[in-house]
C-alpha cells in the first residue's frame, strides 16, 4: 500500500463475504476456483494454479452444488486431450453475484469505518 501525506499507510476495512446455510459453502475461493476453471477449461489446472488438490478442488465444488441445488460447471471427461470444463450459466450467475455483493460489502464498510471509526483515521480525514 502506498503513504498518504502525513507519511502514514491508509487505512481501509476488508470484509470476507461467506456464503452459508449451516455451514459455509461459497466464499473468496470458491469464487477463485470458478474463475480458473473459466480461464483454463480444467478442474485440475484451476486447483493447480490456486496449490490445492484436484480433489479438494472436487469436494469444494460438489459441496458448493449440493447447497446451491444445481451444477455450478458442466464437465466433460477422458478424451483424447483429456476432459475439460465449463461454468453453466448458475456457475457464471454465482460468480457475478458473488463479486458484486463483495464489491458493494467493500464499499459499504469503507463508509462506515469513514463514519464510525475514527480512531484509525488520519486527522486530516475526521
Amino acid at each position: 500500500m502506498g503513504e498518504d501525506m502525513s507519511g502514514k499507510r491508509p487505512v481501509t476495512a476488508r470484509v470476507k463475504l461467506t456464503i452459508c446455510t449451516e455451514e459455509r459453502f461459497f466464499g473468496p475461493g470458491v469464487c477463485e476456483l470458478l474463475e480458473r476453471i473459466r480461464e483454463t477449461g480444467s478442474i485440475q489446472a484451476a486447483a493447480a494454479r490456486m496449490e490445492m488438490s484436484y480433489t479438494k478442488a472436487w469436494k469444494i465444488l460438489n459441496r458448493a452444488e449440493e447447497e446451491i441445488g444445481t451444477a455450478l460447471i458442466t464437465r466433460m471427461t477422458g478424451g483424447k486431450n483429456g476432459g475439460s470444463s465449463t461454468l453453466t450459466e448458475a456457475g457464471e450467475t454465482a460468480v457475478r453475484d458473488f463479486r458484486e455483493i463483495e464489491g458493494e460489502l467493500s464499499s459499504y464498510a469503507g463508509r462506515l469505518m469513514e463514519t464510525h471509526y475514527r480512531a484509525f483515521m488520519p486527522e486530516e480525514r475526521k
